[in-house]
């Protein structure tokens, strides 16, 4: 026998599982307030879920030293440096600012570059994810071991997630903003349903 939802039912904020958490809103404030305004050329990106925040701030373009690089073309050994040396550099103030926010905001805080164009990530976490799966799910994930293109049913997994979200963006994009609009809805309707 099914039973009918109580409640709000299905759907944001995320269930048991963020239940406990604060809300990461202020979160690119308090980052725009907190890191040093001579680390990156611009504002940073800040990418927020569950589990953790993400921030990546575009370095300034790193200048060569030889004489037939042009202006737009940076060899990756210059742009290798340049990570390396402000990864070194900014280490004891990244650490006390992620263990501000992570204080703040209960999400552990991962911390990357850009740097022309490609995005360089110091660390991050890589979360299990428990899932059941039918055979013909399984099928999918053990075609792409067998072939060489995983080597686990988790990295299949999560080759596949990373594959249908490059080709779903707009759409998700979508969704979530539909998500923002439902959240919206439900705090400004009546309270204690």
């Amino acid at each position: 026998m099914r039973h009918a939802h109580r409640g709000r039912g299905f759907g944001r904020p995320g269930g048991w599982q963020q239940a406990d958490l604060p809300d990461p809103a202020d979160a690119p404030d308090w980052f725009a307030g907190r890191l040093p305004s001579d680390w990156f050329a611009g504002p940073p990106v800040i990418e927020i879920d569950r589990d953790e925040i993400v921030v990546i701030g575009e370095l300034p373009a790193p200048v060569s030293e030889k004489e037939d690089a042009s202006a737009e073309e940076v060899p990756a050994a210059t742009k290798e440096g340049a990570v390396a040396r402000f990864r070194e550099t900014t280490r004891p103030a990244r650490m006390q600012i992620a263990n501000e926010a992570q204080h703040r905001y209960g999400r552990s805080v991962a911390w990357g570059v850009s740097v022309d164009g490609e995005r360089i990530m110091f660390t991050h976490l890589a979360v299990p994810v428990m899932t059941r799966l039918r055979q013909p799910e399984r099928k999918v994930l053990d075609t792409l071991v067998d072939a060489g293109v995983a080597r686990s049913r988790a990295d299949a997994l999560a080759w596949t997630v990373k594959l249908a979200g490059k080709h779903a963006e707009a759409w998700l994009e979508e969704l979530r903003t539909a998500m923002r609009k439902v959240d919206d809805l439900r705090s400004e309707g009546p309270q204690g349903l």
